[in-house]
């Protein structure tokens, strides 16, 4: 029996992954950044501009939002540390699309380069 271990380091050898010294440019020629971790980790702090769609419901929200159908897409994602993000873009490449990377060490590593986060700004109720 496979482990979830096991399911991520076999999508890794199905993807291409963006060392974090890339990924500026990677996120610059990307059409879409997706955050596919889940809704509060987004909420906690995503990377500036990134969408979210978490894992879940990753294949399901591309499928029914036609600015996103387009197979020809750049698409980044990332997760926490990329496990997710690598299954993730198994999954998209199985659906057909054809340009698509994943950030090397996810949202952990981009924060410990002291790079940009974004938090929604939300109302306060104080």
């Amino acid at each position: 029996m496979k482990t979830a271990h096991d399911l991520v380091a076999q999508a890794k050898t199905r993807i291409q992954e963006v060392a974090l010294n890339a990924v500026d440019e990677a996120i610059q020629n990307a059409d879409v950044v997706l955050d596919v971790r889940e809704a509060e980790e987004y909420t906690a702090g995503h990377l500036p501009g990134a969408i979210h769609a978490s894992r879940g419901m990753l294949e399901f929200k591309l499928s029914s939002n036609p600015e996103l159908s387009s197979r020809d897409l750049n698409i980044v994602l990332y997760c926490k540390t990329s496990g997710r993000a690598a299954l993730a873009a198994c999954a998209l490449h199985d659906m057909g699309y054809l340009k698509v990377k994943s950030i090397a060490g996810g949202f952990d590593a981009w924060v410990a380069a002291g790079k940009p986060v974004a938090k929604p700004n939300l109302p306060s109720f104080d």
